[in-house]
């Protein structure tokens, strides 16, 4: 694990790093010292690790509940390179998607091709991560929705260090067997007219959750209008399972 560059501003330390050629990014308190939870997030489709959301979500985290963030380019995004395999599925679902075929499968077929290469890439950074002196081995939260949830359903069935996770934006048409296996707490949002996951498919996913607690967020708008006030929520909730 190289670190590349490191930045601080209003108490939140900021360091960039390389992990065998994975660029990342690691928020912690300033002049943290000792073992704390972590939350690994995972962005959206088209999106970065320094998405706007993530940022704003991963300095909540820090700053009110002293926690450490990490966030990764997953294949084909960010300051990944280019990926010629993920450029010709996806150009072949969009035309797929222009001759009447139904987009949710096609998207949830991308996704599970893409999460056998994110999961094992996102349990070597929490090995790395927590190695860390100023992070140490405590308890693992994940927070990832859209492509996030559907990267993000696999990595915490198949991940024993993961205590908590928000999912959401996603469906179960290639992921429902997989939920079956979590079984630790989640908060699941759900965009009530959303255009790109239909309700019913995010409705199947949150059942499908083997979860004893889980809660459903559900909220009026499309796939990109998640209210920011849930974010005041999840707050709560990683705070709730992982302090």
């Amino acid at each position: 694990m190289r670190f590349i560059s490191e930045t601080t501003s209003d108490g939140v330390r900021e360091q960039l790093f390389i992990l065998d050629g994975l660029p990342g990014v690691l928020w912690t308190p300033d002049g943290a010292a000792g073992a704390r939870s972590l939350i690994l997030m995972g962005h959206g489709g088209g999106r970065h690790k320094k998405d706007a959301d993530v940022v704003t979500r991963a300095r909540r985290f820090v700053t009110e509940c002293g926690f450490a963030v990490v966030a990764v380019d997953v294949p084909g995004h960010g300051d990944r390179p280019i990926d010629d395999e993920l450029d010709r599925i996806a150009t072949e679902n969009q035309a797929r998607v222009a001759a009447g075929a139904e987009l949710a499968p096609l998207i949830a077929g991308f996704q599970a091709l893409v999460a056998r290469r994110t999961v094992p890439e996102w349990q070597g950074v929490l090995d790395a991560v927590q190695r860390l002196d100023h992070v140490g081995a405590r308890p693992v939260g994940y927070w990832g929705v859209s492509l996030g949830c559907g990267l993000g359903v696999p990595f915490v069935a198949a991940e024993p260090r993961v205590r908590a996770a928000v999912l959401g934006l996603g469906g179960a048409s290639a992921s429902a067997e997989v939920a079956a296996r979590i079984t630790v707490p989640v908060e699941f949002l759900l965009q009530w007219d959303d255009e790109r996951v239909p309700r019913e498919q995010g409705l199947a996913l949150f059942d499908a959750l083997a979860s004893t607690e889980k809660t459903l967020h559900a909220n009026p708008g499309g796939h990109g209008e998640l209210p920011a006030f849930e974010v005041d929520s999840t707050v709560r909730f990683f705070a709730r399972h992982l302090s």
